[in-house]
């Protein structure tokens, strides 16, 4: 991974694992604060600085990713692209495509800024709370998938129309019809008025 200001505040020389820290805002985005990551999540939640990515193929097929079971939170649904946390101080545009690259291995192309999006969403299942404000990017994924398993258990690129009948059938994160439709605009724009988004 390289090596950022953000990334270097965040990263630990000895080997251990340390408290990955979250950006906490206010309702205009602003930061005010950092929490602990679970901690942020833990009901009612805290409103901290989130992001979304959504990438398409040459064919307007939007990527989607199959969170692993390992994950503590939203475990085995499907979501978007790839979608987490700025460390503090580091830009939602360079964390966007950091945890792309992590996560699938591919460096997004023409990723541009979609907008935000503010919700709150509790997981049913989890308990925990995503109580976030969240920053849209759309692009497009040139490159072949190369997922880390801890992370991602499956990837599918999908129509829009496949979408549909997919959401109808299987498990999707609390979030994601909420970020799609925020993102859609920007979506269109990318994908053009054929692929049907």
């Amino acid at each position: 991974m390289p090596t950022t200001p953000a990334t270097a505040a965040n990263s630990s020389s000895t080997g251990t694992a340390e408290a990955i820290m979250l950006e906490l805002v206010d309702e205009n985005g602003t930061t005010i604060g950092t929490a602990e990551k679970l901690a942020a999540h833990q009901a009612p939640g805290q409103l901290h600085r989130a992001f979304s990515v959504f990438l398409f193929d040459e064919q307007g097929r939007l990527l989607l990713q199959r969170r692993a079971l390992g994950k503590y939170h939203s475990p085995g649904v499907w979501s978007n692209t790839c979608c987490g946390h700025p460390y503090p101080g580091e830009a939602p545009f360079a964390a966007a495509a950091r945890r792309t690259y992590e996560e699938l291995g591919i460096s997004p192309s023409l990723l541009a800024e979609a907008g935000t999006v503010r919700y709150n969403h509790p997981d049913p299942a989890s308990g925990l709370v995503e109580q976030e404000f969240n920053h849209l990017f759309v692009g497009m994924a040139q490159e072949q998938v190369r997922a880390d398993p801890e992370e991602v258990g499956e990837t599918a690129f999908v129509t829009a129309a496949e979408l549909t009948e997919r959401h109808a059938r299987a498990p999707f994160s609390a979030w994601f019809m909420t970020v799609l439709d925020a993102a859609r605009p920007a979506i269109r724009e990318l994908t053009g008025p054929g692929a049907g988004w």
